[in-house]
């Protein structure tokens, strides 16, 4: 009866077995890359692939590539570009996918799934089935009630029944949480419609479900300044706030005090990412098309101009050049783009060398940050007169104002700009896997699950009342997050 039960290492199993589950999209590409090292059978070819392919675990790398939702809409010439940015290495065009993908939702660390959202002068954070928040809590933004005027320490977010939080958004004064089952929570100041309630009386001073978007299952949410973008799981996007900008995309100026759809979008193909900044917003399609609507300030819009879009209008730039944008980051002046093969583009106010173009001159429409060239970037992150970006090997650089230190470069004077894109030598010792940065602070989140914060810690952004500024990126420790560990395990 015990034989029934033996343990069979993996090893053993008939080679079409463990294909499958080199396949089944569990493992990550540094996953297959330790079976690689750590057996002979999984550097041998067993005879179920075409010759060119150097191992089982490289096949397994290339058939996930071709399932992945960056990587299939692309066309065959950008596929084998990437192919070639990637030294001709699938498991390496994999890591560049999955790393994308969840620079933007949900990143897999050795401590639990994690996301960082940084606010005006808050911070939140997801660690696997609970949301955190700390600073300033304006308006009830950071969800905790009426009497909670500023948490020193991450404090966990109650929701009115047990649920399971997969992303969150934050701006000055409002913030939004989707729930694995689709539900959206919102909570903050309501008085502009942003927060998609009808009542606009009071504050929410705790997540409340935005009842309109009931049996529209999202993805993904974007927290403009007095506006929200929402993203269902079908592709379609919804828009509720204020429109004086027309930064709701209806093609008018009319405020909606509940999500509407954006009947435009859903003409052009399925949106897979959505961005915010102050008055305007950016949609992703998977064609790689960008298409933004609202102010046109600071040329933010990548037109050429500084007219307000009522509706999405695509970027034209990178049609003419075949470019294929995977995801956009609004800040407050200036819009970073991530595309296919890894290049990051730039454009709106040049001030400060937000850009990371060496000057401090205006763009306006695309330009690309020739100085990344060598580099595959995974994701890109713009706020305030600064930018980040993060490359797949897990460090960031940082370009832009160094106001507060929240550029993280310490040996630098805190009234210097950065023109072009500078390592974060402070991080080096660290694989970076997600960063946010908000006004005058920035946190980020390591492959460990470790968060480090720097910049501005006034209202207690950072999660700790120890420093009213941190210089250089500091450990935040996160003690209920042990204790919620503890009482797990």
């Amino acid at each position: 009866m015990a034989d029934r039960f033996r343990l069979v290492s993996i090893e053993k199993l008939p080679s079409h077995l463990i294909f499958e589950i080199l396949t089944s999209g569990r493992l990550s590409a540094v996953d297959l890359v330790c079976l690689e090292l750590t057996s002979r059978t999984f550097r041998e070819s067993h005879g179920l692939f075409p010759h060119k392919f150097r191992s089982l675990v490289e096949f397994a790398a290339f058939q996930l590539c071709n399932s992945h939702p960056i990587y299939a809409p692309l066309g065959l010439s950008a596929q084998k570009e990437l192919f070639n940015r990637c030294s001709e290495n699938w498991k390496r065009v994999l890591r560049f996918l999955q790393s994308v993908e969840q620079s933007s939702d949900m990143v897999q660390t050795s401590a639990g799934n994690m996301q960082i959202r940084t606010g005006r002068y808050h911070t939140l954070l997801i660690n696997d089935l609970s949301v955190y928040s700390c600073g300033s809590s304006l308006c009830g933004v950071l969800g905790h009630g009426p009497e909670t005027t500023q948490c020193v320490e991450f404090t966990r977010i109650n929701f009115p029944y047990p649920l399971h939080v997969i992303q969150v958004s934050a701006s000055h004064n409002h913030a939004a949480f989707v729930m694995k089952s689709g539900e959206v929570f919102t909570c903050g100041d309501n008085s502009s419609f942003c927060c998609g309630h009808r009542d606009v009386g009071r504050p929410i001073f705790r997540p409340k479900l935005v009842e309109a978007l009931k049996g529209v299952p999202c993805k993904q949410v974007a927290a403009g300044l007095s506006f929200t973008v929402f993203l269902t799981r079908q592709g379609h996007v919804y828009t509720c706030g204020t429109n004086a900008q027309g930064q709701l995309g209806h093609g008018d100026t009319l405020d909606r005090s509940t999500p509407k759809v954006v009947e435009l979008l859903k003409c052009v193909g399925s949106v897979v990412q959505i961005a915010a900044g102050p008055s305007y917003a950016l949609a992703v399609t998977d064609d790689g098309t960008v298409r933004s609507f609202g102010s046109g300030n600071n040329f933010c819009l990548g037109h050429g101009e500084q007219h307000n879009e009522l509706q999405p209008r695509a970027i034209q730039s990178f049609r003419r050049k075949g470019i294929h944008v995977v995801r956009v980051s609004a800040g407050d002046e200036h819009v970073v783009a991530l595309d296919s093969n890894g290049f990051v583009h730039t454009w709106g106010k040049g001030y400060c060398g937000a850009l990371g173009h060496g000057d401090e001159i205006d763009k306006t429409i695309p330009e690309l940050l020739s100085s990344l060239k060598s580099h595959l970037a995974v994701q890109v992150c713009a706020s305030k007169r600064k930018t980040f970006v993060l490359v797949d090997d897990g460090s960031v650089y940082g370009f832009g104002w160094m106001g507060f230190g929240s550029l993280g470069l310490p040996n630098r004077a805190a009234s210097e700009k950065v023109m072009r894109p500078r390592i974060l030598d402070s991080l080096r010792a660290h694989h970076i896997s997600q960063v946010s940065t908000g006004l005058y602070h920035t946190v980020v989140v390591t492959n460990r699950g470790q968060i480090f914060g720097f910049g501005d810690n006034e209202r207690a952004q950072l999660g700790h009342d120890t420093l009213r500024g941190c210089l250089e990126p500091t450990e935040i420790r996160i003690q209920e997050m042990v204790n919620d560990a503890g009482l797990v395990s």
